[in-house]
């Protein structure tokens, strides 16, 4: 579930006084309160994705934006994990439940969610974006574990692809050229490495090994972003915080039928648990986006009808237990 920091709907609209006190009348938890007691009445473990920076936070930017000083973010996270640590109650007298897993933003190597990916430095350009990222998730890890030391914080949760053309009227960095650079910028800390491994095309599997000149990380090539983790971190765990396959209907130009979305769902699934290094996978969504530039690989359609691979993914769970293969985003909208 993604928690909004700033932005629509964010948290933190206004400056609190005291930005580490969850209970600062600045913030307004209501949505997520409500979403993680829901999830924990049915079992459901929830993953927080900490995203969007507000306008008092960078300058009057957008969310994508990061914020002028990481220590706002290192507050804001120490307030968000405070609150949700199994210890807190609201002034309505309830304990909110404990989350124990959290994420590092969304897709830092992709525009439409950090800005900027590049920028001229001396005379050449330089992946700004993981320079940036490096801060970003070294505030959010210290923040999280500030208040709850047995917590996991991922970082990372990376784009599948990348253009890596900083000239380009829209540039991105491909996820192994981003994992080097925020290493390179002093990235250290951080309990597992994020990943979306999505599907290039519509005639593409879960075991489809892309070519190697596109520099994509999909789910059929995880061992090559596996081996540079590995080399760079050494044996850090991995999360696919994202991944999914639309449907045709109701998408006819990226989405697979309903019965190959089913199939691949499940091969998707025994592709993650086989790897002993993939702790989590997580079904990117619920309920497929209204409007059909949306995203559409929803377990159910967008009036409620399910479809074949929600019987699948209920079977996944039914034949076995595994809590960390399950979470929820965001409060409007739901993964699974």
């Amino acid at each position: 579930m993604t928690i909004d920091w700033g932005g629509r709907g964010g948290v933190a609209a206004h400056q609190p006084a005291n930005p580490s006190d969850p209970g600062d009348p600045a913030y307004d938890w209501t949505r997520y309160d409500a979403a993680i007691e829901a999830a924990a009445q049915q079992g459901i473990s929830v993953l927080l994705t900490i995203w969007g920076t507000p306008a008092w936070a960078n300058g009057g930017r957008a969310p994508q934006w990061p914020p002028t000083s990481p220590v706002s973010l290192h507050d804001f996270a120490f307030a968000a994990a405070s609150r949700y640590s199994g210890r807190y109650t609201t002034s309505a007298g309830a304990t909110l439940p404990r989350v124990s897993l959290w994420l590092a933003w969304n897709e830092p190597n992709n525009p439409v969610y950090l800005l900027p990916q590049y920028t001229r430095v001396h005379g050449r350009w330089a992946m700004a974006s993981a320079a940036t990222y490096a801060k970003l998730c070294t505030a959010l890890y210290r923040g999280v574990h500030a208040a709850q030391q047995s917590a996991k914080v991922a970082c990372g949760a990376t784009a599948p692809r990348g253009n890596d053309l900083p000239q380009s009227s829209r540039p991105s960095a491909d996820p192994i050229s981003f994992l080097r650079n925020v290493r390179a910028a002093g990235l250290r800390n951080f309990d597992a490495w994020a990943h979306h491994p999505y599907y290039g095309s519509r005639f593409e599997t879960p075991t489809t090994q892309p070519p190697a000149s596109t520099r994509a990380i999909e789910l059929g090539n995880i061992d090559v972003l596996i081996r540079e983790l590995t080399r760079l971190y050494g044996p850090r765990r991995v999360w696919i915080t994202e991944y999914g396959f639309q449907t045709s209907p109701p998408d006819p130009y990226y989405g697979v039928s309903w019965t190959k979305q089913a199939r691949y769902l499940a091969e998707a699934f025994a592709i993650a648990r086989r790897n002993p290094r993939i702790d989590l996978l997580c079904w990117f969504l619920l309920k497929d986006d209204v409007p059909l530039g949306g995203w559409q690989s929803g377990l159910e359609t967008s009036d409620g009808r399910r479809k074949p691979a929600f019987g699948v993914y209920q079977h996944l769970f039914g034949s076995r237990t595994d809590t960390r293969l399950g979470s929820v985003r965001p409060p409007d909208r739901g993964a699974a």
